[in-house]
């Protein structure tokens, strides 16, 4: 789908169309759920976003402005509900007693070789993407699974195009030392 189809799409859904909507949900169901997969990183919890996000889509039509870049707008919007998810989730954790997990990032710059540095050829994908740091294996889900440009993705993060590339090039290291050399 092209910007100015899209945009045709969302002024119909503006005016209440909803086939509208279902030819944006078509076109971009699998590549949103990976966008938010990619942040969540738990099956359900993805599925649950991904549907609320085409609720959004639907509500906010009037406001979308045409030209703007329809994927990055989308992309923006299901990564905004997924960190929102994500607070929500520490807000409920925090409620029922301390959070054990740290979800903190460590420094980008952190080049001290771990685990991750020894070579294992046994792993499957996702424990191999389970090695790469939250922000890494966030910018390898927009790049891969995506299909998003660099651009794109500095865009959607709303960080320098070269924080993008050094994380997705330390995140296929990364993965190469798992053992994964195709589709990198």
């Amino acid at each position: 789908m092209n910007d100015e189809r899209f945009a045709e799409c969302m002024k119909a859904m503006s005016e209440g169309n909803r086939d509208a909507l279902r030819e944006i949900y078509e076109e971009y169901h699998s590549w949103l759920y990976s966008v938010v997969y990619g942040v969540l990183q738990q099956k359900e919890r993805a599925e649950d976003v991904s549907a609320d996000l085409f609720l959004r889509i639907w509500n906010s039509a009037s406001n979308f402005k045409a030209g703007t870049g329809h994927r990055g707008y989308l992309a923006t919007i299901a990564r905004n509900m997924a960190i929102d998810e994500l607070r929500k989730r520490k807000r409920e954790v925090y409620l029922d007693g301390p959070d054990t997990e740290d979800d903190t990032e460590t420094d980008i710059a952190d080049d001290t070789p771990g685990p991750e540095a020894e070579t294992v050829q046994n792993l499957s994908i996702q424990q191999a993407l389970e090695r790469l740091k939250p922000a890494e294996r966030e910018v390898v889900n927009m790049k891969v699974l995506s299909e998003m440009t660099f651009q794109e993705i500095s865009d959607t993060l709303g960080i320098p195009m070269g924080t993008v590339t050094w994380r997705y090039q330390a995140a296929i290291k990364k993965l190469r030392s798992c053992g994964y050399e195709q589709g990198f």
